[in-house]
């Protein structure tokens, strides 16, 4: 088999991957490799192929990693990007003397705890953050 087929066997492989897992990563090793690929097919040497394919790996993460795709989602700093419950209204009946209520929020019923410095009243509410099985919100605006 020649080498060429290799590479491109491989790149390929870390195609399908990355389409599996979503990451930019896998999908820049890959053309990296099938630029070392390409390289066998014009005839260089093996020397030369990895060479083309650690070059074009290296450079292109780094520079992915520059981007907004290379990016991890806690890095950002918006909760919203990980947990799309941010920001959703639900409606609060009465609360505990714990500032604790049961909610019932997509279908089920919820722990809600109150934001610091938010006052327990019935009506709507927004969730601020979530902390294991917990919804903590705040007074929708008005």
């Amino acid at each position: 088999m020649d080498s060429y087929i290799g590479w491109f066997v491989v790149a390929f492989g870390l195609l399908v991957a990355e389409l599996l897992s979503g990451t930019f990563y896998l999908l820049v090793i890959s053309i990296a490799l099938a630029a070392a690929g390409i390289a066998a097919l014009a005839g260089a040497s093996v020397a030369l192929q990895f060479i083309v394919a650690a070059a074009i790996g290296i450079g292109g993460s780094v520079w992915l990693r520059t981007t907004r795709f290379g990016k991890r989602l806690h890095e950002r700093g918006d909760d919203r990007v990980q947990n799309m419950d941010i920001g959703q209204s639900l409606r609060v009946e009465n609360w505990t003397a714990a500032r604790t209520a049961r909610a019932s929020y997509r279908g089920a019923v919820w722990d809600v705890e109150l934001a610091p410095g938010e006052q327990p009243a019935t009506g709507e509410f927004v969730i601020r953050e979530i902390h294991a099985n917990r919804l903590i919100v705040a007074a929708k605006p008005r």
